[in-house]
């Protein structure tokens, strides 16, 4: 068995996350999708940005 390479363990990891999000969305009673796993985020600065705007 070959030892995994740094960039496959960032895979794996990323896709954990992921679905790992997901999941707790699930368990806080949001509705979910298997899609919203595979979704990608937005990143800090767009949701700070979002937010930002809002509060006029």
């Amino acid at each position: 068995m070959s030892i995994p390479s740094l960039q496959a363990k960032r895979a794996y990891v990323a896709r954990m996350r992921q679905s790992n999000y997901a999941a707790s969305l699930r368990l806080e009673g949001f509705d979910v999708t298997p899609a919203d796993a595979v979704r990608k985020l937005p990143s800090r600065e767009s949701v700070l940005r979002a937010y930002h705007g809002k509060q006029g």
